[in-house]
């Protein structure tokens, strides 16, 4: 079987790769106390020890915010360590995944972007994800760069479920209307990724960057308000729900700018790989309907908030 190393086990995609990839082969799957992708010895020994035949990078720096004042950190992580993974794995004819952002776009287009787009990253996380894109590109090899966008899952912290807690604590949220992208679940991420290595083999003609996301878009209250909606009829329980308030932007200041619009096109990967992606909103209601018995139920509280 092809030794298949995952980093990021422990993130929404990496989590969901264990399983997906284990159709092609034996996974190795590592966290930053296994592989410190800032410290570049690191990631050398463990690929030369592992040897693996594909390699899919799920980790990353992925605070946005905090990115502003740990941009040497974010680079070393986005930026530096996919060039090395890059180098071991053009050293020993491995096939290299790594997920980007839609981030590198400053969101200004009036049509979704295609690959070819120039980035113009508006923050410093974007920044960083678009030097370890490059990074890639500089060594060559066999790689693809998967550019998605607003992942959710059940693990960690997310925009679904930070919308489900707050919805039952606060009578009240506001949330932005002029910030819009395509909510994409983790648990298809990894399959859509599992299924790109399956469909055929990744030579250095299908190597490149490619757009991954479900199919269509929403501003960031449309989202919440989908979630909301599709909640209350899976739980049964279509009141005590937050009333969600639109506001701008510049409402609700943040330390990094938001790409406005950076909805991409899938045009590259269905021409390629064949790959149609769902609807957002059908993934939204399959991984509610899954997790509805997890999310607690609570009466929300007196008091308003975002």
């Amino acid at each position: 079987m092809i030794p298949i190393l995952v980093t990021g086990k422990s993130g929404q995609v990496g989590w969901e790769l264990q399983t997906t990839l284990a159709q092609l082969g034996a996974v190795t799957a590592l966290d930053v106390d296994q592989m410190d992708l800032a410290k570049p010895d690191s990631i050398r020994r463990v690929i030369r020890e592992l040897k693996p035949g594909i390699i899919v990078n799920a980790a990353a720096y992925t605070a946005v915010d905090k990115a502003e004042s740990e941009l040497d950190l974010a680079m070393n992580v986005n930026g530096i360590a996919p060039g090395i993974m890059a180098e071991e794995a053009k050293r020993l004819g491995a096939i290299l995944v790594h997920y980007s952002t839609d981030y590198v776009f400053d969101g200004e287009s009036k049509r979704p972007y295609v690959e070819d787009d120039p980035p113009n990253p508006v923050n410093a996380y974007g920044k960083s994800k678009l030097a370890g894109e490059r990074a890639i590109e500089a060594v060559g090899g066999h790689y693809l760069i998967l550019r998605s966008s607003w992942v959710y899952s059940a693990r960690g912290s997310n925009f679904v479920l930070t919308v489900l807690r707050l919805a039952r604590e606060k009578p009240e949220l506001a949330m932005v209307e002029d910030q819009t992208g395509s909510p994409t679940w983790a648990r298809w991420l990894a399959r859509a990724t599992a299924d790109l290595l399956l469909r055929r083999s990744v030579n250095q003609h299908d190597s490149g960057t490619y757009h991954l996301t479900a199919a269509g878009h929403a501003t960031r209250y449309e989202f919440a308000q989908a979630i909301i909606d599709a909640m209350k009829d899976i739980s049964g329980d279509p009141g005590r729900w937050a009333k969600l308030r639109p506001i701008t932007s510049a409402k609700y200041p943040l330390p990094a700018r938001r790409p406005s619009h950076p909805v991409m096109s899938m045009n590259r990967i269905e021409k390629v790989f064949g790959m149609v992606a769902p609807h957002w909103r059908v993934h939204l209601r399959d991984f509610l309907s899954e997790t509805a018995s997890k999310v607690p139920l609570g009466a929300p509280t007196s008091s308003s908030g975002r």
